[in-house]
């Protein structure tokens, strides 16, 4: 596929129907537009079967719960509407999207009780995430920014109004030549990227971030679970940017992003070591079983 994402053949799935891609549009008084009233999934589909696909339905509408709004469909007719998705379009591998929002109504202000909510699910075929960063590992900026306090949002929400400073971050970062962008939380310690999880090692144990201020992925779920099967220690815990200097191996995990090594984080580098191509090498298995 190629082209804008507005302007492709294909087939589209909204509001309990099959709708040709270019006819999949809303309105420019759309609630969500203007108040970002959305939340989404991001999947993949291997060998035409969604990994934890319906793990990601339950999520989704957990997601919107999070935002005081509920999805007029089950997570099981969700996963009906995902196949029949990527069965219209021919697919058995591709990325996944599926996305809920206040629709446009009778209401166009802060307060939209009145309007419609909507749900659609797209897809397409994409490869690396991050390139040929699975190879080599991903160079990483510093965010200016940090991950907010539960206080102030629904961090365990796949909320899109969540995503405007990954985007900033990211925009900048590539600017600098990196691929991504590390955030620190609103305490000062290490958080996670734009849109993955991160993984350090040192001495043969894992330290990963606890997940108190930002998404728990599904896929950072997968990992830990696949560490401790192995019998390998996993820290859970809050980590101060200046360990980083100590660690030896790093990793990202996401649906997007899938396992992939990091080489460099600021200052700070790492080696694409035995365990990280393991578990890179164990997920790809596992997803494709």
């Amino acid at each position: 596929m190629a082209g804008a994402y507005d302007d492709r053949d294909g087939k589209i799935w909204m509001d309990g129907k099959l709708v040709e891609w270019r006819d999949a549009n809303v309105h420019v008084l759309t609630h969500a537009l203007h108040y970002a009233s959305s939340v989404f999934e991001g999947e993949r589909c291997y060998n035409g079967k969604i990994f934890r696909g319906h793990d990601h339905s339950v999520r989704l509408r957990k997601s919107a719960e999070l935002l005081d709004f509920e999805i007029p469909f089950s997570p099981e007719e969700i996963d009906i509407a995902k196949d029949a998705m990527l069965k219209a379009n021919g697919w058995t591998d591709a990325y996944v999207r599926a996305v809920a929002w206040r629709g446009s109504g009778e209401d166009m202000g802060v307060s939209a009780k009145r309007n419609p909510v909507r749900l659609a699910i797209a897809g397409w075929e994409w490869g690396n995430y991050y390139g040929d960063a699975k190879m080599k590992g991903a160079k990483l900026d510093i965010a200016k920014w940090k991950r907010p306090s539960p206080e102030t949002i629904p961090t365990a929400a796949k909320a899109a109004g969540l995503y405007m400073i990954c985007t900033m971050s990211k925009h900048a970062a590539e600017a600098k030549g990196c691929s991504d962008a590390l955030f620190m939380d609103y305490r000062g310690y290490v958080a996670e990227a734009t849109g993955a999880n991160i993984f350090f090692v040192k001495d043969g144990e894992v330290h990963t971030p606890l997940a108190d201020c930002f998404l728990d992925g599904l896929t950072r779920q997968t990992v830990i679970g696949m560490l401790k099967d192995r019998q390998i220690k996993v820290h859970e815990r809050h980590i101060q940017p200046g360990e980083m200097e100590g660690f030896e191996q790093c990793w990202l995990t996401g649906t997007a992003a899938e396992v992939t090594p990091v080489g460099q984080i600021g200052d700070y580098n790492f080696e694409v070591g035995a365990l990280t191509r393991d578990v890179s090498e164990s997920y790809e298995k596992l997803v494709r079983a």
